[in-house]
């Protein structure tokens, strides 16, 4: 009987082995189909000025059909954008000198049959005290490249750098979904064709090092 047992042991595994390797395989080529297309690591290019430090950028993206549609049925669909700026220690962890945030929310008007577009820093709560840049377009393609083309962002005043301190600035980009309907939050969960998200990094060296 222990043989018996023993040798079908054996004649299983084989079978158990490509079974765990094909279902490896399934879930990787899943993980790989849900990959957001279209996208690129942007590169950053910072300025120091005198002032103020500036971050300028061009991302790589592209909306899914399904926002697209959700968009030309008045959703409003909100980006993030935001930037840390650490001054490097080799004695210790980064430390977090500060943070930009910059709101973007893009809209369909279907009385004008025109695209708008809020830019703000900060929360939310800030652009509707009026500390907005609001656009309007023709073409939301218009709209969204201008989304894409991230100019002269002022992220940190001199005031807070070291003229010879070396900085790691860290960005980020998403599309914010806590931003949508509740009911459309709910649907969205786990789906590809609303991830939006970059990520990039780069070091500014001090003064001395340039």
């Amino acid at each position: 009987m222990m043989v018996f047992i023993t040798r079908c042991c054996k004649s299983l595994l084989p079978n158990l082995l490509l079974g765990w390797l094909a279902t490896a395989v399934l879930g990787l080529s899943v993980a790989l189909a849900q990959t957001p297309v279209g996208m690129e690591r942007p590169l950053l290019r910072l300025e120091r000025a005198d002032d103020a430090l500036w971050l300028s950028t061009q991302l790589q993206f592209d909306l899914s059909p399904a926002v697209v549609d959700a968009l030309h049925k008045g959703i409003p669909i909100f980006f993030v954008a935001e930037a840390d700026v650490l001054r490097e220690r080799w004695y210790w962890i980064n430390q977090k000198v500060v943070t930009a945030k910059r709101q973007f929310r893009l809209a369909y008007q279907p009385l004008t049959n025109r695209w708008r577009l809020n830019i703000s820093s900060g929360e939310v709560v800030e652009a509707a005290l009026g500390l907005a840049l609001n656009q309007n377009f023709d073409t939301w393609g218009e709209a969204l490249n201008t989304v894409r083309r991230i100019s002269r962002w002022k992220i940190a005043d001199a005031s807070e750098l070291a003229p010879n301190g070396r900085y790691l600035i860290e960005f980020r980009f998403r599309l914010d979904l806590a931003q949508l309907p509740r009911p459309l939050q709910i649907g969205t969960l786990g789906q590809s064709d609303w991830s939006v998200a970059l990520a990039s990094e780069q070091v500014l060296e001090g003064e001395q090092g340039k």
